[in-house]
């Protein structure tokens, strides 16, 4: 009786992690769960969504800010911009795929939306969990490590009614910051700001030319171009969601190689509301 006991509360337990797992994210709230409800399911990495049906309007007034908050972007796909070996063929994207943690969405992020008298909407961003390290591979075997971020992105909109609506987009440039630190020591033990000037092993030919790029380390800012668009709205709660594609600089291990450009494509949800 003991053992029937133990296996009928095993399977109630993996009866209730599927049903965390395969229900709608729309039907839950990761504010309304525990952490024991949310661990090992996958949910933290979810973006909440909106209903299909939604197609509601957020009026804007003319000379009044607002705010963008608890912005969630989720990375879906990925691709990287390879050149081709056929000169007469321009550059193509190819998909990758992650192979670090599942820790890959921004959450919690949030900004102003300023409003110009011709209808176009700026958002600027200011804070929120803005950056996550990813390194995704491609079919070859090759990883690109890089810094899935929006910091500083403020993204426009057309000129048009002033009012968010399923057919609002939002686009503009954001900063990339380098993927590893000053303190970040490479296997040779160089840093910027720590560590040997150059590898210790080759010190008489540390200033040839194809060895200096290595071996001053240096850390510098990338840049990146979003679009979100937007394809549902809440006008009741004033929440959004849509889409969102990302063009973005990787890494180049502190200056010693040249940076890939890393193509992010996902969903999106925030709440807008007048700034107080």
């Amino acid at each position: 009786m003991r053992y029937r006991a133990l296996i009928v509360t095993f399977f109630a337990f993996c009866l209730a992690v599927l049903t965390a797992c395969s229900t709608p994210a729309n039907s839950l709230s990761r504010d309304q769960l525990t952490y024991d409800q949310i661990v090992n399911t996958g949910l933290a990495n979810v973006c909440p969504q909106l209903g299909e049906t939604l197609r509601g309007t957020i009026p804007i007034e003319a000379g009044k800010n607002y705010r963008l908050t608890s912005l969630c972007v989720e990375p879906q796909e990925y691709f990287v911009k390879e050149e081709s070996t056929n000169k007469r063929k321009e550059a193509e994207y190819i998909p990758a795929k992650v192979v670090t943690r599942e820790t890959s969405s921004l959450d919690q992020v949030s900004g102003t939306i300023a409003v110009a008298d011709n209808g176009v909407l700026t958002f600027t961003e200011e804070d929120g969990i803005d950056f996550q390290a990813i390194t995704i591979q491609l079919p070859g075997g090759d990883q690109v490590p890089f810094l899935f971020t929006i910091k500083e992105l403020v993204a426009n909109t057309k000129p048009g009614p002033l009012e968010i609506n399923s057919s609002t987009d939002f686009s503009g440039k954001f900063k990339v910051p380098s993927y590893r630190g000053a303190v970040f020591l490479d296997p040779k033990a160089r840093g910027t700001a720590s560590g040997y000037d150059n590898a210790v092993a080759l010190p008489a030919g540390s200033d040839a030319v194809e060895l200096n790029r290595a071996n001053v380390k240096q850390i510098s800012a990338g840049s990146g171009e979003m679009s979100l668009k937007i394809t549902k709205v809440d006008q009741e709660t004033g929440e959004i969601a849509g889409v969102f594609e990302s063009e973005q600089t990787s890494a180049t291990d502190l200056g010693a190689e040249d940076p890939e450009i890393v193509k992010i494509q996902g969903i999106f949800y925030g709440r807008v509301a007048p700034k107080a």
